[in-house]
């Protein structure tokens, strides 16, 4: 029984509308008969009724035939010569007008590559990050906080620095000489909570820096950021709390916000959670309320937008990532500064929109998974993230 895969091919041959991957499927066919009959069964009627008659010396066409099947043609009786002759031709013509026929099949490039699975693109896993850091002491002295033991680790002054039983560092004491200053410094793929001398908690997320006094003295209590950080300050009306990030300075009584001064970041952003602070850059200076944020570009221009996702803005504190219709640069810095990895893209860079949460906790082959449901893929190598195009 002749398919009707094969008939319908025959028929589209011979009707000139075969497509070059049809053809080869039909030589391909033709390739692995042995039934003359069948070759007739199939070819005759669609050669006699399609092709007209195109002279070719026998003995041209019984090197065709050999050569394409590894046999010469059976002669036939004289009154059927001309028919079983076309049908070999025909045959043999599509066999070599297909693509050179059963060699063309058989050793044809290898076809396009199959898209790599997921297994096949994340040659390796890479954990997330984790409370690490490095603390610079006003000596110049550096502490690894993450290798360090509980306890003392060191004296600024009349302030030691201790590091407490769940891996937080608070200073103890206080100070009234001269300012020793102190830096905490996480990597790409660290975070820590810090306690300030006046007790203000603070989150440093990964890739960012903190400058402060081991004691604050004087009339104001004034750190620098580099990088993201969250505060929880102290209330102290007779000292104001003053952060100093790139272009924008932050000061506060009492309050809870969050600061986001990465220097490949487009803007400093600093989005008030609870309380109340003054935004200063250049000559511009604002009050944010609850739930406002203030983005200052390179250019010391402030904008002030309403209604933040505040829970979004400190997702990270949290131990999340959160985004709402954020666009894939903006997701791949974060997961570049929380994996210590480094991304690339193969092409343009897709526009995608991304929202919704993930634990920071992951690793990153469950996170990219995740974003890859989105439409996008991504390849791993190490600590190189390939975006795919």
């Amino acid at each position: 029984m002749i398919s009707a895969r094969i008939s319908y091919l025959a028929a589209r041959y011979f009707d000139n509308t075969c497509t070059p991957a049809e053809k080869l499927e039909l030589a391909a066919w033709i390739g692995r008969q042995t039934d003359d009959a069948v070759l007739e069964e199939v070819l005759g009627e669609a050669w006699e009724s399609h092709v007209p008659l195109i002279m070719m010396p026998d003995e041209m066409s019984d090197r065709i035939v050999a050569a394409m099947f590894g046999r010469a043609p059976e002669v036939p009786v004289v009154p059927v010569r001309t028919r079983y002759h076309k049908i070999w031709w025909a045959a043999a013509s599509i066999l070599v007008l297909g693509g050179i026929g059963v060699w063309a099949w058989q050793h044809q490039p290898a076809p396009a590559p199959v898209a790599e699975s997921k297994q096949q693109r994340y040659k390796n896993e890479v954990m997330p990050g984790s409370n690490r850091a490095m603390l610079t002491l006003a000596d110049g002295s550096v502490i690894a906080l993450d290798s360090a033991g509980n306890g003392v680790l060191g004296q600024q002054g009349a302030v030691k620095i201790i590091k407490q039983a769940n891996g937080e560092l608070a200073y103890v004491g206080n100070g009234n000489g001269e300012a020793m200053y102190n830096t905490m410094t996480t990597p790409r793929g660290g975070q820590y909570h810090l306690t300030l001398p006046d007790g203000t908690q603070v989150w440093l997320n990964a890739a960012s820096a903190i400058t402060y006094p081991a004691a604050f003295t004087g009339k104001e209590r004034k750190v620098t950021v580099k990088g993201e950080a969250y505060f929880e300050v102290a209330a102290n009306a007779s000292m104001p709390f003053r952060v100093a990030a790139g272009n924008t300075e932050i000061t506060v009584l009492g309050t809870r916000f969050n600061i986001n001064a990465y220097t490949e970041e487009p803007a400093i952003r600093t989005t008030l959670v609870d309380g109340a602070v003054s935004v200063a850059a250049g000559k511009n200076t604002t009050i944010l309320r609850p739930r406002m944020q203030a983005r200052v570009g390179k250019d010391e221009v402030l904008h002030v937008t309403e209604n933040i996702d505040t829970d979004e803005t400190i997702a990270w504190k949290n131990g999340f990532f959160q985004f709402t219709d954020a666009d894939m640069p903006t997701v791949m810095r974060q997961i570049e500064k929380w994996y210590d990895v480094k991304v690339s893209y193969e092409g343009a860079i897709p526009e995608r929109s991304f929202g919704g949460g993930m634990q920071r906790s992951l690793p990153l082959t469950e996170v990219l998974g995740i974003l890859e449901e989105n439409g996008v893929k991504f390849k791993i190598e190490g600590k190189n993230i390939i975006v795919l195009k």
